[in-house]
C-alpha cells in the first residue's frame, strides 16, 4: 500500500508552515509558560510572586494545548490535502487579528501582542491566494 501523504501545492504548504508553528510553540507553552508569556511580550513574575486565584499559567498551558492541537490538525491537513478545512480557515484567521489587534489598541495587551494577530493574517492572505491561483476558493 501506498502512502499518499504529501503536500500538494502552494496552498498545502501555507497550512503545514503555520501547523508546525502553531504546534511547535503550543509544545513550547506546554514546557515553559512563563518563557511563552515573555516571547509575547508580558510581564512575567515568578511562580512564588503569584498570588491565589492567579490562574495565569493554567490559561497558558490550556492556550497552548488549543495551539499545539491546532498545529496537529494543520499538518494532517495539509498532508492529505483537505482544501474545505484550508478554506474554513481564512476568515477566522482573519477573526484572530482583528481581535488581538483590539486588545493592543484598549491596553489588554502589550503591543508585541500585535505579532500574533499579524501572523494570522498574513497567513490567511497567503493561504487565500494559494487557493485563489489554483482555483480552490
Amino acid at each position: 500500500m501506498t502512502s499518499t501523504l504529501k503536500i500538494r501545492d502552494a496552498a498545502g504548504w501555507t497550512m503545514f508552515v503555520f501547523g508546525v508553528l502553531a504546534l511547535l510553540l503550543g509544545l513550547l507553552g506546554l514546557i515553559r509558560p512563563e518563557l511563552l508569556l515573555s516571547i509575547l511580550g508580558f510581564t512575567v513574575l515568578d511562580r512564588s510572586a503569584r498570588v491565589a486565584g492567579d490562574y495565569t499559567l493554567v490559561f497558558m498551558i490550556a492556550s497552548s494545548m488549543a495551539s499545539f492541537n491546532i498545529g496537529a490538525y494543520y499538518i494532517l491537513a495539509a498532508l492529505n490535502d483537505l482544501k474545505p478545512l484550508y478554506r474554513w480557515t481564512v476568515p477566522f484567521r482573519c477573526v484572530t487579528f482583528m481581535v488581538f489587534t483590539t486588545a493592543v489598541i484598549m491596553g489588554l495587551a502589550p503591543t508585541r501582542f500585535v505579532a500574533v494577530g499579524t501572523w494570522e493574517l498574513v497567513g490567511a492572505i497567503a493561504t487565500y491566494f494559494a487557493l485563489r491561483s489554483s482555483n480552490n476558493i
